[in-house]
């Protein structure tokens, strides 16, 4: 909790002010979640904006975000397997506290956590916090902006695929929230751009992309291959199934299920929450 509100002084974040009048607080609260990738697991701690406290027109305007689809992402790897290019994966560090906002947006202090000499100031916020609606589109145009600045060039078609031609070599770097992923013709150019974004942002270099929403991916001279035995593995231990027998043709969805052979009600929510997750 404290590592992150260390994190919103680095990126001065907000200010604090005395309680203005006739100004709609918008409160906070902390979030945990557990989160991990194809091996590691780490905890998130977030303080986040009550986005639903928010007053159109008053606390934001404008706020569509352009956001991947999934089917730009699978085109992006088809076509880096296609003119071999070995793509690498950032995560972006707290990625909305470096988005700059317009509009005049006060919160309230953590408990616990209240400044000592100013105990009944709120804070005016400068950048965005999770959960406020403008936070998400705060954030892209600040990374469009620097990548624009950079020499790369927005997509036509998807706004969230930048690329950049270095010479007789193609850069690519496709964008979703804060996860970042990217690629060159040519490898030394690859890690100049992580140096580069580190510099900018708060960013860790996680190296060679094998993850990347909820699907393994793996990069071999033949090309690159997906997968998701890391989430059926897991789907099998949820449901205690590890030690069934595989079989070529699943059960009928429209199966009705009767009691088990002693006489036991069969729980029919377990069967559509299996069937629902294939």
């Amino acid at each position: 909790m404290q590592e992150e509100l260390n994190n919103f002084a680095r990126n001065e974040v907000w200010v604090l002010e005395e309680h203005p009048k006739d100004k709609n607080i918008i409160g906070t609260k902390w979030v945990f979640r557990n989160k991990q990738d194809e091996h590691v697991w780490w905890c998130a701690t977030r303080r986040v904006a009550k986005g639903f406290a928010q007053v159109e027109g008053l606390d934001f305007g404008e706020t569509f975000t352009p956001v991947a689809r999934l089917e730009a992402i699978c085109i992006l790897l088809a076509y880096c397997s296609h003119h071999k290019i070995k793509l690498y994966q950032m995560d972006v560090k707290s990625a909305f506290l470096n988005g700059y906002i317009n509009e005049l947006v006060y919160v309230d202090q953590p408990p616990r956590f209240e400044d000592p000499r100013k105990p009944n100031h709120l804070y005016r916020l400068h950048k965005a916090l999770y959960g406020l609606k403008q936070a998400p589109q705060a954030w892209y145009e600040r990374l469009r902006d620097f990548l624009i600045m950079q020499g790369f060039k927005i997509g036509k078609v998807d706004m969230t695929l930048f690329t950049k031609d270095v010479n007789e070599d193609l850069f690519i770097c496709q964008i979703y929230v804060d996860d970042i992923i990217f690629g060159c013709t040519n490898e030394k150019l690859s890690h100049e751009f992580g140096d580069m974004m580190s510099r900018e942002f708060e960013m860790s270099m996680i190296g060679e992309l094998n993850f990347f929403l909820g699907f393994q991916i793996k990069q071999v001279k033949g090309g690159i291959f997906i997968h998701q035995e890391k989430y059926y593995r897991d789907l099998l231990k949820k449901f205690k199934m590890g030690d069934c027998k595989p079989i070529s043709t699943p059960m009928s969805t429209n199966e009705h299920l009767d009691a088990d052979m002693d006489g036991k009600p069969i729980d029919q929510s377990t069967y559509h929450s299996v069937i629902g997750r294939i």
